[in-house]
Formats: C-alpha cells, sequence, structure tokens
C-alpha cells in the first residue's frame, strides 16, 4: 500500500506532461543533440517535477489535515519525514541528471530547484506571487529541454513567458478547487488561456508553420475551455477541480503545438501520444 501512497504523491499523469515539456523544448531548437543522451534530460524533469510535487504535499501537510485527509500524510500512508526525504532526494537526483547532460541544464534545474522551494514554502499562498513562481517552474522546464544545444537564442528563451503564463493561469484557479470560489479569477484564467493559443498561432504563422499547428490549437481549445466555462457557470469545487484537472493535462497538447509550431510535425504527434497516457493515469492518481 505504502508504494501506492508514493506514487500518489508524484501525480504520474502529470509527470507525463513533464516529459512533453522537454520534448518541446528541444523541437524549440532544432531537435538536434550531441553525444550526450537526452534521456538524461526525461530522468532529471520527471525527478525535479516528482520532487516539487512531493514537496508540496509536506509543505500542505497540516492545511490537508482538514481540507484533503485522504492525502497520504494526513491519512497515515506515510510519514511526513520520509516524504520530506523522498522529495530531497528526487530534487537532488534531478540536478545530477541535468549536470550529467552538460553543465548548463545543470544550472537550470538549480534554478527551477530554487523556483520549488520558493514556491512551496513561501510563495504558493500569495494570490499574486505564488501563480508568477509556479508558471516559472514549468516555464523553466521548458527552457530545460532548450539546453539541448550549447546556446540558446533569446527568441526561443522567450518563449518560456507562454507555459509560464498559461501555468499562472491553472494555479490561481486551483485556489478554489476545495471550498469554491468567484468568478473573476475564472475570467482571467480564460484570457490568459486565450493569450497563449493566440500567441502559439502568431509564433507558428511566423514560422511558416501555421496549418501545422492549427489543428493542436484547436484540440487544446476544446479541452480546456468547457471546463472552464462549466466552473465558471458554477464555481463550486467539484467544477473548479475538473477545470485544473484538464488543464494540467493538457499541457501535453500545448507542447504538441510548440513542435508542430516550429515544423516538427512528427514530434508533435509523438508528444500527442502521451495524452492517453496521462489521461488513464489520472484516472487511478490525483492531479491536483
Amino acid at each position: 500500500m505504502k508504494i501506492k501512497a508514493y506514487l500518489t504523491l508524484l501525480r504520474p499523469a502529470n509527470l507525463v506532461t513533464a516529459i512533453a515539456d522537454i520534448l518541446a523544448g528541444m523541437a524549440i531548437v532544432g531537435f538536434l543533440w550531441n553525444d550526450c543522451s537526452p534521456i538524461l534530460l526525461f530522468l532529471s524533469t520527471i525527478c525535479l517535477y516528482g520532487g516539487g510535487v512531493v514537496l508540496n504535499d509536506y509543505f500542505d501537510a497540516s492545511i490537508d489535515r482538514f481540507e484533503r485527509p485522504e492525502r497520504p500524510i494526513p491519512s497515515g500512508k506515510v510519514s511526513e519525514v520520509s516524504v520530506l526525504v523522498f522529495g530531497s532526494f528526487l530534487l537532488g537526483f534531478g540536478l545530477i541528471f541535468a549536470f550529467l547532460f552538460q553543465i548548463q541544464s545543470g544550472f537550470i534545474a538549480t534554478a527551477i530547484v530554487i523556483l520549488v522551494l520558493t514556491y512551496n514554502r513561501f510563495a504558493k499562498h500569495n494570490s499574486i506571487i505564488g501563480p508568477i513562481v509556479m508558471g516559472m517552474c514549468r516555464g523553466g522546464n521548458l527552457i530545460l529541454g532548450m539546453s539541448l544545444v550549447a546556446e540558446v537564442k533569446t527568441n526561443q528563451l522567450a518563449l518560456a513567458i507562454l507555459p509560464i503564463l498559461y501555468i499562472a493561469a491553472i494555479t490561481m484557479i486551483s485556489r478554489d478547487e476545495v471550498h469554491g470560489g468567484k468568478k473573476t479569477p475564472l475570467v482571467f484564467a480564460g484570457f490568459l488561456y486565450f493569450t497563449v493559443l493566440i500567441l502559439q498561432l502568431s509564433i507558428s504563422f511566423h514560422m511558416g508553420n501555421f496549418f501545422f499547428s492549427f489543428p493542436f490549437v484547436i484540440l487544446h481549445s476544446g479541452m480546456i475551455f468547457p471546463p472552464l466555462y462549466f466552473a465558471f457557470q458554477k464555481p463550486i469545487g467539484p467544477l473548479i477541480g475538473k477545470a485544473v484537472k484538464m488543464g494540467v493535462i493538457s499541457l501535453i497538447v500545448l507542447n504538441a503545438s510548440f513542435a508542430a509550431s516550429f515544423g516538427f510535425i512528427f514530434i508533435a504527434i509523438f508528444i500527442l501520444c502521451l495524452l492517453p497516457l496521462s489521461l488513464v493515469l489520472a484516472k487511478y492518481f490525483s492531479v491536483t
């Protein structure tokens, strides 16, 4: 039973989206690599993301005892100390795998760890800073995929603003998934979603790959806007939770759109094939 508890802490469905980040980052810089195996980057992102969400439960243990008593720590399935050790080891291995790939990847991973700890320990409960820091964690993960090459261009790095905006929107509305909330955050989240999708289409048009990315953007819209609309109609916890869940999982489609925007249609399709896996895992393990 403890194995399932630790898997629950890891949010397996979310780990798949982190791998999609790396593939998207690789596509942005040309999907070429040297003798270093990109598997190291996949292992790094799995450990970094896993460590982040595990420590999230550690720092939220006192709150979860009242709001989510079914979670591994408050339910007594795992101890707080073991969760702290587990999360710390994961972040450590995430750094090791990144540095083994190349030095600049290690520095990016270090920045991600700092952002993760800042969010979990200090920024999470700030309604403005929290979503931004969380978004920066995801933006850093995209950049980690770009570290496939030795030199990343400034305009490529600037693309990290898209996952930052997207995750900031999800983080903002996730605050109300337990008790429900107001409609205003949902409206603002919808605006940020729309901004990200328009920017992606603009990028693909500029790159001459508009018709490659358009189907992915339409699919993405169809996944995120309906649950967001239903939550807006009735902003109760369960409906907001569904909007958050679909927003997280559909990150895979966002990353597929990135790959398509840069002309890597087969990589985009490969990334999209991760979606069914994430959806299946989401049926058995919590996403939020």
